[in-house]
């Protein structure tokens, strides 16, 4: 009689809990009763780290009741690898591989996080099947870096620009798949470290992932990879984005695909950082006038964190252009944007040096008088900017003119005299102390 009494308890309870939470406890009442049998005997296994005991009950308890708790999910993890671990038969390995990626699936369906189970599904499969299956847990990779993005643990990102190489190897697909992978790891990684800057779990993942893609990302590499893309939609703004950007990153610039992909995004859509890297552009190649215009164009709006040295490149322009009064206008702007830096009178300094036989006269006393005003400015972008680099640089610059300053005889017969005061003429129009060599 007391044995019946417990029984209906039991499924007065399993049919009240049923009542309250049918999706926690099972379909039906009778379901909800196997269900906590089941929890019961699976736990108490667990517990133990019994896992061959558990994977029983536990099975029981997935099919009854799917949607009772992470918990399930979590613990099963460990109860199949056990399994799959003590296996006796490869074709039985096999069937508890297939019921751990059923285990996954029904854990997305039941409590979500799609994204994330998918990529621990991948990267279980990827160490159980191993080289066999890269297509499946490549997609599965690949499928939780678009379902989740920036939300996805650092770790499964690079997992999924390995497998990307990987996939790759096997022929499954062209090698440009690296290069967009590589782009779309990157970038979710940079705006996780962004976002958490002291994480050393993102700064791993960056790390390795730099180190994965390293063998192709040589310029050579790169430019293989994509002129034949290139060349076969050299309309598709996108692909022209995307070439530019990341040849710029790896410093390609100085490559033929750099400069036509740039050239291409600049005519279409310009803007003033476009303008900025064709002006660099056509100054490596020592395109002055081009360069000068497409600077002219950049520093009327590039942001003001680059606006320094597009008038610093502009200087330089200029000067390549035989252009020295517009030269020194642009070095002395960009002089004023940042007062610390010496850059801009070793330019100047440069234009003087340069011009100094025909600015201001002839004769051995006139023709040398533009050196002194080189020299101070060499001397204002040390003292502007004591940097080693800075100084050593500067101090090379007034070691060598200071030797073209005129003899002191002859200054003497032109009545200038060490130590007074002289203003250069010509274009330079600049007073400065007199000096000179014996």
């Amino acid at each position: 009689m007391k044995k019946i009494k417990r029984i209906g308890m039991a499924i007065m309870v399993t049919a009240m809990a049923f009542s309250a939470n049918a999706q926690k406890m099972g379909k039906t009442p009778e379901d909800s009763l196997k269900c906590i049998e089941n929890l019961s005997l699976y736990q108490e296994s667990y517990k133990m780290k019994n896992y061959v005991d558990a994977y029983g009950p536990w099975k029981e308890v997935l099919k009854y009741c799917p949607g009772n708790s992470k918990n399930i999910y979590i613990r099963g993890v460990n109860i199949l690898k056990n399994m799959i671990a003590n296996a006796k038969t490869g074709e039985e390995q096999q069937q508890y591989i297939d019921e751990l990626m059923m285990m996954y699936d029904l854990r997305i369906q039941y409590f979500g996080e799609e994204g994330l189970n998918k990529a621990r599904k991948a990267m279980d499969l990827e160490q159980l099947r191993g080289e066999k299956a890269v297509e499946e847990y490549y997609k599965l990779y690949a499928e939780a870096v678009q379902i989740d993005k920036e939300k996805l643990e650092a770790s499964y990102i690079y997992k999924f620009f390995e497998a990307t190489i990987f996939y790759v190897h096997t022929k499954k697909a062209e090698a440009t798949l690296i290069i967009d992978n590589y782009d779309l790891a990157s970038t979710l990684l940079e705006k996780a470290l962004k976002a958490d800057p002291t994480n050393a779990d993102i700064k791993a993942a960056i790390s390795n992932v730099e180190a994965a893609f390293s063998p192709y990302a040589s310029c050579e590499q790169l430019v293989e990879i994509f002129g034949k893309k290139y060349e076969e939609n050299p309309n598709d703004i996108d692909l022209i984005k995307k070439i530019s950007s990341l040849l710029e990153s790896k410093g390609c610039t100085k490559t033929d695909l750099f400069f036509n992909t740039t050239e291409k995004l600049h005519a279409v859509e310009p803007s003033p950082q476009s303008a900025y890297m064709m002006g660099n552009l056509c100054l490596t190649k020592q395109q002055y006038g081009k360069a000068v215009e497409y600077l002219k164009e950049a520093v009327e709006g590039i942001d003001e964190d680059k606006k320094y040295q597009a008038y610093i490149r502009l200087a330089y322009a200029y000067q390549g252009a035989k252009s020295y009064v517009a030269s020194r206008s642009a070095a002395y702007e960009a002089a004023k944007l940042d007062p610390t830096k010496g850059e801009p009178y070793m330019i100047i300094a440069a234009l003087y040096a340069e011009t100094a036989g025909s600015c201001c006269g002839s004769g051995p006393v006139m023709s040398r008088v533009a050196y002194w005003a080189a020299v101070d400015k060499a001397i204002r972008a040390k003292n502007v900017e004591d940097t080693p680099e800075m100084v050593e640089r500067a101090n090379k610059f007034i070691s060598t003119y200071s030797r073209h300053f005129p003899n002191q005889t002859d200054a003497f017969m032109e009545n200038v005299i060490d130590g007074s005061s002289f203003t250069v003429g010509g274009w330079i129009g600049e007073t400065t102390t007199v000096r000179t060599v014996k």
